[in-house]
């Protein structure tokens, strides 16, 4: 495919086509089968990729991390969750509700590690504005306190787009260009499941679904850049993500009087450390 630089689209209203594209592809993939997503979105995905192509025309004259030059990243994410959790709440029994806490009961989140992207524009010679994404990574529920002794409880993916403001030191043309950001988060889990079958039925007593909730998120981001040539470089990072999440559980447990509806749920907090290692490719 072939973009003429001369009918390229301006650079922030290209910058808004590719970044909207990339991430409406990112957030719909959750619920679609993949090779019908692909199909049904040929077209959207063909667009993102002009939209890139254009962007490349209209960006050759910026020099190296300068206003007006985009930039695009691939790398590795390492989530690291600081987490703790309240006890098991039981808050619906039968359709009555509730309000019981299981006393000494826990759960925590493991680490987890994925690929990821983004995409950037400087706006002057030190600001720039970048979006975040990645494979969602699969985190383990991890018993704690008196569910300890069941190991892994279940697990879920974590989709986590993030726009960053990033303010860069140094002069444009330094290799070496340490940053601070400042940005927010969407966070949302899928496929949310217990695995672990004695837990599920020693102790929530039937078979559960699990939902978790959404959540905006502050993001605290420091980091470096050093410059190779005047558009390849590498870059390191690490954010900060202060983050809550509600697990909620529906059970249908099987009890002597038949089978009763049960709701519960456990609120964690996961305020995971993100390092992100990539390398990047500047237009």
């Amino acid at each position: 495919m072939q973009v003429p630089c001369n009918e390229a689209p301006k650079p922030l209203f290209a910058l808004g086509k590719m970044l909207y594209g990339a991430a409406m592809v990112y957030v719909k993939c959750y619920v679609h089968n993949e090779r019908a997503f692909l199909e049904e979105h040929k077209l959207k995905i063909k667009q993102v990729i002009t939209g890139i192509a254009a962007l490349a025309c209209v960006s050759t004259a910026a020099h190296a991390q300068s206003a007006g030059s985009f930039y695009a990243t691939a790398g590795w994410f390492h989530f690291a969750p600081q987490d703790s959790s309240g006890p098991l709440k039981e808050t619906s029994v039968g359709g009555s509700p509730v309000n019981i806490d299981v006393p000494g009961t826990g759960a925590g989140i493991g680490s987890a590690d994925t690929a990821g992207f983004t995409l950037g524009y400087f706006a002057t010679d030190h600001i720039a504005a970048e979006l975040e994404m990645g494979i969602p990574p699969t985190f383990d529920l991890e018993g704690t306190g008196t569910f300890s002794q069941y190991g892994k409880l279940g697990s879920a993916k974590q989709w986590s787009p993030t726009l960053l403001f990033k303010y860069f030191f140094n002069a444009p043309t330094a290799k070496f260009r340490p940053f601070v950001g400042i940005g927010v988060t969407r966070t949302w889990f899928t496929d949310a499941q217990i695995t672990n079958q004695q837990f599920e039925g020693s102790v929530l007593h039937g078979p559960t679904t699990v939902d978790t909730d959404s959540s905006w998120a502050p993001v605290f981001n420091v980091g470096a850049t050093y410059n190779f040539t005047e558009h390849w470089f590498a870059g390191f990072s690490v954010s900060f993500i202060p983050l809550k999440a509600t697990a909620k559980l529906n059970t249908q447990a099987q009890t002597p009087v038949g089978t009763l509806n049960v709701q519960s749920q456990a609120k964690i907090t996961l305020n995971p450390i993100v390092t992100y290692l990539r390398v990047g490719y500047r237009f």
